[in-house]
C-alpha cells in the first residue's frame, strides 16, 4: 500500500484550483468564444491561431495543476520551491498582459476581467504561501525517530 501525505495544503489547493480553470477554460472556449469565430469575414488561419491560443492557456493551466497536486506530497520542499516561483511569475505576467492589452485596446473594458483578475490573484497568493511553509528538515525528523 502506498502512504502518500498531503505536505503542502496551499499547493493542493492550488492544483486543484487550476485543474478547475483548465476544465473552465475549455468550456467556455468551446461554448461561447470559439463559435463566435465562425463568421465569414475571418479567414482561417485567424480563427485557427485563436483556437490553438486558447487551447494553449488551457493545457497550461492543466499541466499547471497536475504539478501543484504532485508538490504538494512532495517531501522536500526545496525541490519545489523553483517550480512554484516560476509558475508564479507566468501567471503574475500573464495578469499584466491581460490588464495591459485590456487597458491599451479598450480601457472600459477592464471592469470585465475583474473576476479573473481577482482569480490570479488568489491563485498567486496560495502560490507564494505555499513557498513559504516551514517544515522541520528532514534530517531532523529521522534523528528524533531514531532516538
Amino acid at each position: 500500500m502506498v502512504n502518500i501525505k498531503v505536505r503542502n495544503y496551499y499547493y493542493l489547493i492550488a492544483g486543484v484550483l487550476a485543474l478547475l480553470f483548465a476544465v473552465t477554460h475549455a468550456w467556455n472556449g468551446q461554448t461561447v468564444v470559439l463559435p463566435m469565430l465562425d463568421i465569414e469575414e475571418m479567414s482561417v488561419s485567424t480563427r485557427t491561431v485563436f483556437t490553438y491560443v486558447w487551447h494553449i492557456i488551457t493545457v497550461e493551466n492543466l499541466v499547471f495543476g497536475i504539478a501543484f497536486i504532485l508538490m504538494s506530497v512532495q517531501t522536500e520542499r526545496s525541490k519545489t520551491r523553483f517550480a512554484a516561483w516560476l509558475i508564479a511569475a507566468i501567471l503574475i505576467v500573464r495578469l499584466m498582459i491581460i490588464l495591459g492589452i485590456t487597458a491599451f485596446v479598450d480601457i472600459s473594458g477592464l471592469m470585465d476581467t475583474l473576476i479573473d483578475s481577482i482569480a490570479i490573484v488568489i491563485y498567486v497568493a496560495l502560490i507564494i504561501l505555499g513557498t513559504r511553509m516551514k517544515g522541520k528538515p528532514e534530517i531532523v525528523k529521522e534523528k528524533l525517530v531514531s532516538m
